[in-house]
């Protein structure tokens, strides 16, 4: 499991591209930074009211210096620090480039369930209802089913739902999918999975892109 988390916030890093400002949400994309590439040059906000964080921290880590979630980051020069109030207002003018979210499940018209499992305890709901409608673009990220193999990705999701036809592409472990105009279509495939590995595990109808290729990180 640990290995596809990194495998998936690999190739979300592909992404990010130079000059964006991006939110990323808790789980694999808090990963993301780790793997961008040096000549990148990006800011990373926060709805804590973080504008720039940097990698994980090697080591050592400010107490009084944490992502949304609470885990230590650092931050890059240009950085600066602003109440929440001004953290969701520049996610709801539209000032984020792209979120990269965690999902639970995802549907073939690009639904979004990432914020409550019925009967378990969970934190709650969050930003990601703000960045599901208020940032340009919204990529899900999450292994390619649940522990016990249904899958994650489905043509209407079972569990309640976040925002509706807001996902624009989802990474796993697996294979990379973008939607366009609520079809689903699978771009890439992991090499070691083969097409018949993708069908029996996805349940959403999708079609394969003309341009399919490999994912590399």
């Amino acid at each position: 499991m640990g290995d596809d988390r990194q495998r998936i916030a690999q190739r979300a890093a592909r992404e990010v591209k130079d000059g964006m400002i991006v939110n990323l949400g808790i789980g694999i994309p808090s990963l993301v930074p780790d793997f961008l590439d040096p000549s990148i040059q990006v800011f990373f906000q926060a709805e804590n009211g973080i504008l720039g964080m940097g990698p994980t921290p090697a080591s050592q880590a400010d107490g009084n210096l944490s992502n949304a979630a609470g885990l230590p980051v650092t931050i890059v020069p240009g950085a600066s620090y602003f109440d929440s109030a001004l953290a969701f207002g520049m996610i709801r003018r539209g000032c984020i480039d792209v979120s990269i979210l965690g999902a639970l499940q995802v549907s073939v018209r690009g639904d979004l369930a990432n914020w409550i499992v019925p009967g378990k305890r969970v934190p709650g709901v969050g930003g990601a209802m703000e960045l599901a409608y208020g940032a340009k673009n919204l990529i899900a990220l999450m292994t390619h089913c649940e522990k016990d193999g249904r899958p994650k990705i489905l043509q209407q999701c079972s569990l309640p739902i976040t925002a509706f036809h807001c996902v624009k592409k989802i990474i796993t472990e697996r294979a990379v999918f973008s939607i366009q105009d609520k079809e689903m279509i699978l771009d890439e495939i992991t090499p070691e999975f083969t097409m018949r590995d993708i069908q029996n595990y996805t349940e959403a109808d999708f079609t394969i892109s003309p341009h399919l290729q490999p994912t590399t990180s």
